[in-house]
C-alpha cells in the first residue's frame, strides 16, 4: 500500500509515522584526492572547484525542504573537517569499506523510515527528483535512479519489514553496477527514478555546463521526470 509523501515527511498538526531521510554522501574537496578521474581531463584545480561548488549547490537546493531530513554522510578521511561543510546539517560518518559497504552501513544506522542516498557529483538533482523517489518507495521495496553509464545516481530502500542487502558483490565504477544491484534485489519490487548524468570526465563536465554550481536549476536544464517504471524480479 502506498503512502503520500507527506505521511513520511513533514505534516501539519500531527507527527508523521515515519520520517523520510535523504542522505548525501560527500568527500571533502581536497586537491589531488577528489574527482581524480575528472582531474585527468580538466586539471586538478578545476576538478576540485567543481567538487566544492557541486556539493555546496546541491546541499543548498535540498537541505531546507521540509518533506525530508537531509543528512550529510562524510567520508572516513574527512569526517573531522567540520569547517568544510555548511552549519546546521545533521552529519554521520560513512565508515570504512567500498561504496557498497558504506551505503549498507548508512541504511542500517539511519533512524526508522525510508532512506534515499545520493552523491554530490550529479548537478541535475532537483527537489522534485527526491520527492518522487520517496513517493515510489511508498509502494516498492527499493528505488534506483539510473545513470547513462550503467550505474546509478540514487538508491532508496523502504527498509520494512526488513532491511535488504542490495550492495553485495556489486562491480562499482563500471557498466555493471545497476545490473548487479538489481540481481541482489531478486524477488523484490524496484521502481526507477529519472535518468540523470553524473560528472566523471571532461565530456560529462562540458555537457553539464548550464547546471554547474547552480543553487537554482535553469528551467530548461532539469532532466524531465521519467514515467514511473516498476521492476519485479521473481526467483
Amino acid at each position: 500500500m502506498a503512502w503520500p509523501l507527506g505521511r513520511c515527511g513533514a505534516s501539519r498538526g500531527r507527527a508523521a509515522p515515519f520520517r523520510c531521510r535523504l542522505v548525501v554522501m560527500a568527500k571533502a574537496p581536497v586537491a589531488g584526492s577528489t574527482k581524480t578521474r575528472l582531474a585527468r581531463d580538466i586539471g586538478v584545480g578545476a576538478a576540485t572547484t567543481f567538487a566544492r561548488q557541486s556539493a555546496s549547490a546541491l546541499l543548498q537546493r535540498l537541505v531546507r525542504d521540509p518533506r525530508w531530513q537531509t543528512i550529510l554522510a562524510v567520508s572516513a578521511q574527512t569526517s573531522d573537517s567540520s569547517r568544510r561543510w555548511p552549519a546546521g546539517i545533521a552529519r554521520m560518518g560513512q565508515g570504512r569499506g567500498d561504496l557498497g559497504e558504506r551505503m549498507q552501513r548508512i541504511m542500517a544506522r539511519a533512524a526508522p523510515g525510508p532512506v534515499v542516498i545520493v552523491g554530490t557529483d550529479i548537478p541535475g538533482i532537483a527537489p522534485a527528483h527526491i520527492a518522487r523517489a520517496f513517493r515510489l518507495l511508498g509502494g516498492n521495496d527499493a528505488v534506483l535512479g539510473p545513470a547513462a553509464d550503467g550505474g546509478y545516481w540514487l538508491v532508496g530502500l523502504r527498509r520494512r519489514p526488513r532491511l535488504l542487502r542490495p550492495f553485495a558483490r556489486v562491480r562499482w565504477s563500471g557498466a555493471h553496477a545497476l545490473a548487479d544491484t538489481l540481481a541482489n534485489l531478486d524477488g523484490h519490487t524496484v521502481a526507477f527514478a529519472a535518468t540523470l548524468a553524473d560528472v566523471d570526465d571532461g565530456m560529462s563536465f562540458r555537457a553539464s555546463g548550464p547546471l554547474l554550481g547552480r543553487r537554482v536549476l535553469p528551467r530548461n536544464g532539469v532532466v524531465p521526470l521519467a514515467p514511473t517504471a516498476k521492476f519485479h524480479r521473481q526467483s
